[in-house]
C-alpha cells in the first residue's frame, strides 16, 4: 500500500476552500463506520442541539475520516499515527476534539484501554470534558453504554472497561500512562512549559505497545513567537505537509495564510479570514470578525497582533507593543543571513564589540559590529550564553532559551545561545572572540570593546589576561554608561535600520530580544533597560547598543596582529 501525507499544493487548496487532507482514507469502511458514530453525536451548546452531521462542514468530516480511516481492523494496526491540526480560535476545535475521542471510546476494541485528552491547564481540561460529557448525556443509548464520572473527569465504556480521561498537564498526572489514544489540546500553551517535552513523552509512551493507537495535536497559533514543543511540532508538521520531510505516518492540517499573502499583508483584510477559519458562517461569524478587527486595531499594536494570531493564525515574529522600541518595526527587513562572524571579519575594515555580562540567572550577550569595506554599512552578529541557573529560575522562558541553544539546521549555522557547562565558559568564549577579532587587526586601538560599567568583573579580568587594556591607559576596553546615556545608539540604530545602512544576521534570539525591548522616556532621552523588559531578556540587544556607541565614533582599525604580519600566527 502506498500513500503520501504531503500536501504540496496546500496554498492553492486553502484559498479555494478545498480539503487540506491530501489522501483518501486508507481503509474507507473503517472511515465511514467511525464517521457515522461521530456524525450522530450532539452539540448541546448550539441552538437546536444539532448533531455533528447536521452542524459541521466537510473539512471536519475529512479530518475524522483521515484519523479513523488509517486503521486496518484485520491487522489491528494504524498506518497514520500522528495528526496535527492548527486552526483559528472559535472554530469548534475543543468540541470536535471531544467528538473524536468519544468516537474512539466507542469504536475501540481493547478491554481496559486508556484514552487521554491532555490539556495544558485545568480550565482547558474542563473545556474539553464538558462537551464530551454533554454528548453522552444528550443520547439515551450512549448513557447506557458510557458511564460519566464528573469528579474524575472521565468516561468509561461499560462493555470494554475502556476509560477516556481528561487531565490537566502535570508530570504526576501523566507519569506511567499507557494510553492508546491521546489528544493534546492547545499545544501552544505546552510550548511555554519548561518540562512539556518529557511530559508529552510520558503521555504518549503507551503507543509503543498499541499499534491501533494515535496521537492528535490540536492548537491555535501562539500569542507569542512559537517556542518549545509547539515550535518543534509546528516546524516538523509543516515540513511533512510541504514534502520536505517524508513521513507518511504523520498528517498535518494547518490553516494558515500562504506565504505570498503574508508578504502582501493580505491578512489585514477581514474578507480573507475565511482562509484560517473554515467554520466561517457556522461557529465563526464574519460580522463578529469584522467588528473585533476594528476594535483591536484601535486598541493598539499588541492587542491587534494577538487578535491576528488567534483569529487569523498569523505567526507572531516579535511582540510589538505600544511601548516597543521603534527599531523593531524595521528589524525583519534588515536581516541578511549571509552575515556570520567569519564574513564580518572578511568583509569589514573595522569592528567594535559590545558585551553585556549577566549573572548566573541572566544571559551574557555579545555583539560584533563591523563597518563594511565597500559600502560602509554596519553588519551585526550576536551570540549569547546562559547558565543552567537561568533555566531553573526563569521557567517561563526556559523552553524559549532551549530553542535558541539548538543548531539552525535549515541555515546550516551554529546555535545563537550556548548553555554553559562550566562556571567560566561564557567568559572564556567571549574573550576568545575578542582575541580573534583583535588578531585579525580589526579592533580600534582605543575604544574597541564596550562593556557595561556595572557588568561582571570576571569578563574584564579575562580580557586583561589576554593583553587587552582599558581605554584610560590607552587600551581598547571602554566602560559604556547605560540607561539614557545609550540614547544616541538607540536613535542611531533606528534610523540605520530604516534607511538600509545597518544589517544583521537574522538570528532568532535577536528577533526575540528586539521584541522584548520596552522604551521609557526620561527627560528628552529614550531608555531601554532590563528592568523594563521583565522576564523577557534583552542582553544581546544591550550588547549591540554598546557596540554602536563605539562604532558611532567613526573608529579606524589598528591593523593586523604583529604575529600575523611576521607569518608566525597559525589560523
Amino acid at each position: 500500500m502506498e500513500w503520501s501525507t504531503a500536501c504540496v499544493d496546500w496554498e492553492e487548496r486553502i484559498v479555494a476552500r478545498r480539503s487540506l487532507v491530501p489522501c483518501a482514507p486508507l481503509f474507507p469502511d473503517e472511515a465511514e463506520a467511525a464517521l457515522e458514530v461521530f456524525k450522530s453525536l450532539r452539540i448541546v451548546d448550539v441552538a437546536g442541539r444539532p448533531t455533528f452531521g447536521e452542524a459541521c462542514d466537510e473539512w471536519v468530516f475529512d479530518f475524522v475520516r483521515a484519523i479513523f480511516g488509517a486503521y486496518d481492523h484485520r491487522s489491528a494496526k494504524r498506518y497514520i499515527r500522528e495528526f496535527f491540526l492548527l486552526i483559528s480560535k472559535k472554530n469548534a476545535k475543543s468540541t470536535i476534539a471531544a467528538g473524536i475521542m468519544i468516537t474512539a471510546l466507542i469504536r475501540n476494541w481493547r478491554h481496559s484501554a486508556e484514552l487521554l485528552i491532555l490539556a495544558p491547564t485545568l480550565e482547558v481540561a474542563k473545556n474539553a470534558f464538558k462537551p464530551a460529557s454533554d454528548m453522552v448525556n444528550a443520547d439515551p443509548e450512549l448513557l447506557d453504554l458510557l458511564h460519566i464520572q464528573q469528579n474524575f473527569r472521565q468516561i468509561t465504556n461499560r462493555l470494554t472497561g475502556a476509560i477516556l480521561k481528561v487531565v490537566a498537564a502535570d508530570s504526576n498526572t501523566v507519569g506511567g500512562k499507557k494510553a492508546a489514544f491521546v489528544l493534546v489540546d492547545e499545544l501552544w500553551l505546552f510550548g511555554k512549559m519548561a518540562n512539556a517535552d518529557s511530559m508529552l513523552s510520558e503521555a504518549t509512551g503507551g503507543l509503543v505497545s498499541r499499534d491501533e493507537g494515535f496521537v492528535i495535536y490540536l492548537s491555535t497559533q501562539s500569542d507569542e513567537p512559537p517556542a518549545g514543543v509547539f515550535k518543534e511540532k509546528l516546524d516538523y508538521f509543516r515540513n511533512v505537509r510541504d514534502g520536505i520531510i517524508v513521513d507518511n505516518k504523520s498528517l498535518a492540517v494547518i490553516y494558515e495564510f500562504p506565504t505570498a499573502m503574508i508578504d502582501a499583508e493580505a491578512y489585514l483584510d477581514p474578507a480573507n479570514f475565511y482562509i484560517t477559519n473554515p467554520n466561517m458562517g457556522r461557529s465563526v461569524s464574519q460580522e463578529w470578525i469584522n467588528d473585533k478587527f476594528k476594535e483591536k486595531q484601535e486598541a493598539g499594536e499588541g492587542p491587534f497582533r494577538t487578535f491576528l494570531a488567534k483569529h487569523g493564525n498569523v505567526e507572531i515574529g516579535m511582540k510589538l507593543r505600544n511601548d516597543n522600541w521603534p527599531g523593531a518595526k524595521y528589524w525583519p527587513d534588515a536581516a541578511d543571513e549571509s552575515i556570520t562572524l567569519e564574513t564580518i571579519i572578511d568583509r569589514c575594515e573595522v569592528v567594535t564589540i559590545g558585551i553585556d555580562g549577566g549573572g548566573l540567572d541572566d544571559l551574557g550577550g555579545l555583539a560584533v559590529l563591523g563597518r563594511c569595506k565597500t559600502t560602509r554599512d554596519w553588519l551585526l552578529w550576536n551570540k549569547a550564553w546562559a547558565h543552567d541557573d537561568v533555566l531553573a529560575r526563569r521557567k517561563d522562558i526556559a523552553s524559549v532559551l532551549r530553542d535558541f541553544a539548538k543548531k539552525d539546521e535549515k541555515r546550516k549555522r551554529g546555535a545563537d545561545l550556548v548553555i554553559c557547562e562550566g562556571p567560566t565558559q561564557d567568559i572564556v568564549e567571549i574573550a576568545d572572540i575578542c582575541t580573534q577579532i583583535r588578531d585579525a587587526g580589526l579592533l580600534p586601538e582605543k575604544g574597541g570593546i564596550g562593556v557595561d560599567r556595572m557588568g561582571l568583573p570576571g569578563i574584564l579580568e579575562e580580557l586583561l589576561s589576554r593583553g587587552f587594556d582599558v581605554d584610560v591607559n590607552g587600551g581598547t576596553i571602554t566602560g559604556i554608561p547605560q540607561g539614557g546615556h545609550l540614547n544616541p545608539a538607540i536613535l542611531g540604530s533606528e534610523r540605520r535600520l530604516k534607511d538600509g545602512t545597518m544589517w544583521h544576521a537574522g538570528q532568532a534570539i535577536m528577533a526575540w530580544c528586539v521584541g522584548n525591548a520596552k522604551v521609557e522616556m526620561k527627560t528628552n532621552a529614550r531608555s531601554i533597560t532590563k528592568q523594563l523588559s521583565g522576564s523577557g531578556k534583552i542582553d544581546p540587544l544591550m550588547a549591540m547598543f554598546n557596540a554602536i556607541m563605539l562604532m558611532s565614533r567613526n573608529p579606524e582599525a589598528t591593523g593586523r596582529s604583529v604575529y600575523e604580519t611576521r607569518g608566525l600566527r597559525i589560523a
